[in-house]
């Protein structure tokens, strides 16, 4: 059957045709992750001291939806 090295290679493959626009996307995240990350190190470094991590973002919820007007009842004539 297939050894390890052509499943990754078909997984990149596959990954490069499905992803090719969202690539650029992706790796500029990880670098921001990664500075984000180096710098926390750094500073936890610096102070000597433990901290719990702070969450950088908030999560939006959903507005609830509205309920649809009800339609006109027909006039009976």
């Amino acid at each position: 059957m297939f050894g390890l090295s052509e499943i990754a290679i078909l997984l990149v493959v596959v990954a490069l045709v499905v992803g090719a626009k969202k690539l650029p996307e992706l790796a500029r995240n990880a670098g921001k992750a990664a500075r984000i990350l180096k710098a926390e190190a750094r500073e936890m470094k610096a102070d000597g001291t433990r901290r719990e991590p702070t969450a950088t973002y908030t999560i939006k919820e959903a507005p609830a939806p509205t309920p649809a007007p009800a339609p006109a009842a027909a006039e009976k004539h």
